[in-house]
């Protein structure tokens, strides 16, 4: 070969070299031990990862560096997550406790623990494992170029996980149970029905937005119906009990002090549950509300308003809720804000509402669920997409502006009143 064809020899094999490079990116080799973890006797363990979407993870994962799996075997798995541990794994809303348990088991180096120097490694779910505690009955199970697989006795639950286990079950204990023949109300229905109130327990012949209050006061709204209204449920104990579960939950102060303080919508929403109305309350939490401007909150109805954005007049629980967005996409839901709906979507294991900056996550689900009340903890305060788009433009005076508009408005129920009654 002629010492000329060398430097277009040599970009040829750097192309060659480069062009592999990118097309193996992605991508991970048969002989992996995630594909050899797949295909192995530790079936219940591979569902678990693949149901804990945390497969692309590891993927990225053993491309740079070794892995070693303790893997339960099934019968351990069977007997160590009883049905209500294993339930509470399986709920979307858990799906971070289910990726801790599956990331405990697993340790980001090439270990064998009977060469190892140390007794506490630190795990992929960032807590460490006490080698001397863990029983390996199948060592070197599984030996792949890229990590091992130790067949294990037991199932390696961390502390986090069965803290969050743990207060999911005392919160389900204090909220009120799902009484019988509670109502459904149909909120598609914004026509006036002259129809005489149903046998109590049966839903209200009127909308919701029919019944809200007329005017700021929140003073009682006429009955829906002739007859005046023969619902027998307590409305104000079931407020009084979702705003105490609120403030035993913890990190909701805020919310509760805006329903209770700043606001009569405490009275009006135990009002409109006494009348057979059901309602879904998306609760920021104490963290995103710090993130409310003084102007945002200062105007006289400001915070009604973005209240009522965050109110559903339906009865919505997390697994309802992520069910539809996992089925449709996209589900918009109506709101007391009349005519705003809020979207929502499926995003990341859970339900996303609103987008871009104005996008909060469900992040601490059913705080409370008494089928006539649900509370969903969400970690950004919502706003209409219109009220966000002003926002970005010219913030503060956009906001202060609209703001001020509605001064000669003195409530939303004020414009309600005169367009429906």
């Amino acid at each position: 070969m002629k010492l000329k064809y060398l430097p277009l020899l040599f970009v040829f094999i750097c192309s060659a070299f480069a062009y592999a490079q990118q097309n193996a990116g992605g991508q991970i080799n048969s002989n992996s031990i995630l594909v050899a973890l797949l295909d192995s006797q530790y079936t219940e363990l591979a569902e678990l990862v693949e149901k804990a979407l945390l497969l692309q993870r590891l993927e990225d994962l053993v491309s740079k560096r070794n892995l070693t799996i303790f893997a339960p075997k099934n019968e351990a798995l069977e007997r160590d997550l009883n049905p209500e541990l294993k339930s509470f794994l399986l709920q979307p809303r858990n799906l971070k406790s289910l990726q801790s348990l599956i990331l405990h088991h697993i340790v980001p180096s090439r270990l064998e623990p009977a060469n190892s120097r140390s007794t506490q490694e630190r795990t992929m779910s960032s807590y460490h494992l006490d080698l001397s505690s863990v029983k390996l009955v199948h060592r070197n199970s599984i030996i792949r170029p890229d990590g091992l697989i130790h067949g294990i006795d037991k199932v390696l639950v961390p502390l986090s996980v069965l803290d969050e286990f743990n207060r999911r079950r005392v919160l389900h204990s204090i909220s009120a149970v799902l009484p019988t023949g509670a109502p459904t109300a149909d909120s598609r229905t914004t026509h006036h029905r002259k129809s005489k109130m149903g046998p109590a327990g049966s839903p209200p012949s009127v909308s919701i937005f029919e019944a809200l209050a007329p005017g700021p006061t929140l003073a009682p709204a006429p009955a829906p119906g002739p007859g005046g209204s023969h619902h027998h449920f307590d409305g104000d104990s079931q407020v009084k009990d979702f705003i105490t579960t609120l403030i035993h939950y913890g990190g909701y102060n805020e919310l509760a002090d805006i329903l209770v303080n700043l606001t009569s919508l405490a009275t009006e929403m135990g009002r409109l549950v006494s009348e057979g109305y059901v309602i879904t309350v998306l609760a920021p939490n104490d963290e995103a509300m710090g993130r409310l401007t003084a102007d945002q909150l200062a105007e006289p109805g400001a915070p009604e308003q973005i209240m009522y954005y965050h109110i559903i007049p339906e009865y919505q629980t997390e697994e309802s809720m992520y069910g539809a967005v996992r089925r449709f996409g996209k589900v918009n839901y109506e709101t007391l804000r009349l005519p705003h709906k809020v979207a929502a979507e499926e995003a990341d294991g859970s339900v996303r509402f609103g987008s871009g900056e104005g996008s909060a996550y469900l992040f601490d689900p059913d705080i409370y669920t008494d089928g006539r009340i649900s509370v969903q903890g969400i970690d950004g305060v919502l706003f209409p997409m219109e009220d966000v788009k002003a926002s970005r433009m010219v913030k503060k005076k956009v906001v202060a502006k609209r703001r001020g508009n509605l001064t000669n408005v003195p409530s939303l129920f004020s414009f309600l009143w005169f367009v429906f009654w």
